[in-house]
């Protein structure tokens, strides 16, 4: 048993032992039924005010607020403690909206690509550390999966992360098959910014926008060692407008997903271009 199912399953007999329903239980916290069922379950981590507010009305002398970080580290697994929180959201979004200026993103990447994004990061680490970097990112690409709820994704690209390669030409092949293939799939919806559009939204960040069918909306910054989480109204509606401008001088759907084909069709047959048109 995981240990986020073990301690959700504790507080559910914590909970049903001390004769409390989901809503007598919940009383005086911020927090809904379904939220504090996926608990539960075992799907979501459980917040400190949560374990806090279980400890307090249940009589469990700080267990819960003692374990709650085991469920969070449990969870998070071998990602980065900063990428925590929007790892977490991106399971429960009902859309992510994505700037990627410099790599594709983690939800997109192949085995090849990912492992040498990490080994360049990390380039003392171990083959095991990397490999089990490489799978939690992998892992991560259920969401687009036939049984799953897929959230809207839409991922906003530049031209250079096609026209620049990082791997071998086959390997730099597969990674835009695996782009197309989720966008025929109709699971992603790419854009690409072409080199020759001159300044545009968000040059100098990459971001992640997702929104929640019960929840604000929260946007993700990431930079080569860290991360940021950000859910203050004001500057989510100013990330926001930028982003919409940005998808406004991006190629259309249709046109950044045939040049994707083409790049991935010249990589196959090793006509490797200095810019692709």
């Amino acid at each position: 048993m995981s240990v986020p199912t073990f301690y959700g399953k504790e507080l559910r007999w914590k909970r049903e032992a001390a004769g409390m329903s989901l809503e007598t239980f919940l009383e005086g916290s911020f927090y809904g039924k379904t939220y504090l069922s996926d608990i539960e379950h075992g799907e979501r981590r459980m917040p400190l005010d949560l374990a806090r507010h279980a400890d307090r009305v249940l009589k469990t002398d700080g267990f819960f607020e003692r374990h709650c970080e085991d469920v969070r580290r449990a969870r998070r697994g071998p990602h980065a403690a900063y990428f925590e929180k929007a790892l977490e959201a991106e399971k429960h979004a009902e859309s992510i909206e994505l700037w990627s200026p410099i790599i594709f993103p983690g939800l997109l990447q192949t085995a090849p690509y990912a492992r040498t994004l990490v080994r360049s990061a990390h380039p003392a680490a171990s083959d095991e550390w990397v490999e089990e970097k490489v799978t939690a990112r992998l892992a991560r690409a259920r969401l687009f999966e036939e049984d799953h709820s897929t959230p809207e994704y839409w991922a906003v690209l530049h031209e250079s992360l096609i026209a620049d390669p990082i791997l071998p030409p086959p390997e730099m092949a597969e990674q835009l098959d695996r782009i197309v293939e989720l966008a025929e799939r109709r699971r992603i919806t790419p854009q690409i910014v072409p080199r020759t559009c001159g300044a545009y939204p968000l040059m100098a960040a990459s971001i992640m926008v997702m929104t929640f069918p019960d929840a604000p909306p929260l946007i993700y910054t990431e930079a080569s060692y860290s991360g940021d989480t950000i859910d203050d109204p004001a500057l989510v509606k100013q990330y926001r407008k930028a982003y919409d401008r940005l998808r406004a001088v991006a190629l259309s759907p249709d046109t950044s997903l045939a040049m994707i084909k083409a790049a991935a069709e010249d990589y196959r047959n090793g006509k490797q271009r200095d810019r692709l048109e």
